[in-house]
Formats: C-alpha cells, structure tokens, sequence
C-alpha cells in the first residue's frame, strides 16, 4: 500500500458535542455459532428460520432504521460458541477517498431510514486473545448511495445538501473487557463500481493496526436491492462479489459478514477481526478483484461522483484511490 498522507491529515475523532459546535448544531441458514475466521476462513452469510434459542424469524426484513429494533435488548451474542485456537489475521486494503470526521456513539443512522442492523465485532490478535480497549471506526454509505459530511468533497457527496449537513453511517465505538464493539445501523445502499461494503479501522492506543472493508453475500444483496422498500427504487446493481475492484471473486469468502434475520426484523451481522499483536509484524492484503476501473476510466477507481463520502484524511500507509 502507498503511502501519501502528510501527518497533518491523520484522521480525529470528536464527540458529538463537539461536531455539534463546529457545524452548528443468502436466504440459507448459517447459524452464527459456526462462525469462521477472517482470512483464514471462509464465513457464508444468510437468514435463518430459528434466530436463536426461544426466538422465531419473522419472514420479513423490518423498515424504519434503528427505530424499529424493537427487540435489541434480547439479540443473541453471536460469539458465544468462541473462536477455537486459529486466528488468521485480517488482511488490509484501501481506505477509499471517503474517510471523514467520526463520532463516537454506538448508533450511527441519525434517525435515516433503511433496514436496521446491528453489527457486532469482535476484535482479537493471532493468538486468538480478545482486545479490549481498540477502537472501531466505521463508514459506509446510505441507502440511497451517498456518504455524509460537509468536510467531504462534493466528489463524494454529489455536493447534495442533506448528505453534507449530515454525519450518518460513521461512528466509532471502543471494545469492551471481551473484545467486542457494536454498532446500531441501516444496510448500505450501492453505488456504481462498488459491491456493497462497509469499511473499518481498527486502533490500538491510537496506533492504526488495520484498514480494511467487509461484505455480504450477494444473494442477501439481491433479496434487500430487489425487494425491500427504499432500496428497491434504485434498479439494479451494476457490480456484485463476483466483478467488485477492490476484493477479489475467490477471496471474498472471508470477508463476509455472517448474518441473521431477528424477531423484530432487523439484522444481526457479526464479524471476528483479528490484528496484529505488534505493528512490527507483516500484515497481509486481500487479493484485488479484477472488475476494472468504473466508467470514466479513472484509473484510481474511485467512484462516479455522488456515490461515496469522505473523512478529513486517511490514516498513514494508504491509498485513498478505492472508495
């Protein structure tokens, strides 16, 4: 990965006070217990009759945003049945043009509408031994395909008005005393040249220890795109896994979330990270897809404008050429 941020740029995190302040304001069961890891395992995502023990799965997505996860106090934990004893790491990849200035807060939708989910991390080294204490940053796009935030450039907004007072779909959490972080949120919408994902870095102490971006299986992609309301209206996508640019048809297999319907509808997707021990070990990259360049033929392969949003700087080490 290239390098091209001055120190200036590294990103900041700030509180909701002070964002205030300076703006003026597929379907196939998986149960999550299986749950495999990062890039040394392959994960399937898909919806299942019985959620958990005691729970039934309603047969419908829910509508709404986070307000309708009427049931969140009761979500099983998705890590329950524990990791075994082989942890591969997570491998890095591009950060993406759209990094912008984060929140801390565990509910990121800022009341916008769209098939709630929650995500759920867990963050572990190699060793398999938990992290508490690592940060969490997240950022993906709405439903509709923008990112948020007046400090993104319009070639990540479109320069639309709604999209740039907003901060929605970013937020960062701190893992807990078992290495795990959550995050309450709406299903990425897509955009052109760009599979639907979601992107994340993970910090220890401050110290970057990996950037990179997870998916979801296409069939569940294609049920939400085709079907649901608000996503529906859009038409079809125009990449999937299969042809993305920045993750490859072969290896996108271990950077799936798992998934599951809920009682009152929403999602539960959950993902185990695993980082470094220490910066001074090799870190991995997923293997690139080879869907090619959006149209335009912008060799950086960033996307069309008005389809990603942005975040001061990225963190050291690189490239913001992939949204």
């Amino acid at each position: 990965m290239k390098s091209e941020t001055p120190q200036d740029l590294l990103p900041q995190v700030i509180t909701r006070r002070g964002i205030l302040r300076g703006i003026g304001l597929s379907l196939a069961a998986v149960p999550l217990g299986k749950l495999l890891i990062a890039c040394g395992g392959s994960e399937t995502d898909g919806v299942t009759g019985d959620t958990d023990a005691g729970t039934t799965d309603p047969g419908v997505w829910a509508t709404g945003g986070t307000a309708a996860m009427t049931a969140a106090a009761s979500y099983p934990d998705p890590f329950a049945a524990g990791l075994g004893t082989v942890c591969n790491l997570t491998c890095e990849s591009t950060l993406g043009p759209c990094y912008a200035t984060t929140l801390e807060r565990k509910d990121i939708s800022e009341g916008h509408d769209g098939l709630p989910v929650r995500l759920a991390f867990l963050i572990v080294d190699e060793t398999c031994k938990s992290i508490p204490g690592a940060t969490v940053d997240i950022w993906h796009a709405a439903p509709e395909g923008l990112y948020s935030g007046e400090d993104a450039s319009d070639f990540c907004t479109s320069g639309d008005a709604v999209a740039r007072a907003a901060r929605w779909f970013r937020g960062v959490q701190t893992t807990d005393a078992n290495g795990r972080a959550d995050f309450d949120t709406c299903f990425p919408g897509w955009y052109s040249s760009r599979t639907i994902h979601i992107h994340f870095t993970v910090r220890v102490n401050g110290s970057e220890f990996v950037t990179s971006q997870l998916f979801f299986d296409d069939t569940l992609n294609d049920d939400i795109v085709n079907t649901q309301p608000l996503y529906n209206t859009r038409g079809a996508r125009d990449t999937t896994n299969a042809n993305d640019n920045v993750v490859s048809a072969e290896s996108v297999g271990n950077y799936l979330f798992t998934t599951q319907r809920l009682p009152d509808g929403a999602m539960l997707a959950a993902k185990t990270l695993i980082i470094r021990s220490s910066l001074a070990n090799a870190q991995c990259a997923i293997p690139g897809g080879g869907g090619g360049p959006p149209p335009g033929g912008d060799g950086g392969m960033g996307p069309p404008p008005g389809r990603d949003g942005g975040f001061g700087g990225p963190p050291p080490g690189f490239d913001a050429g992939v949204p």
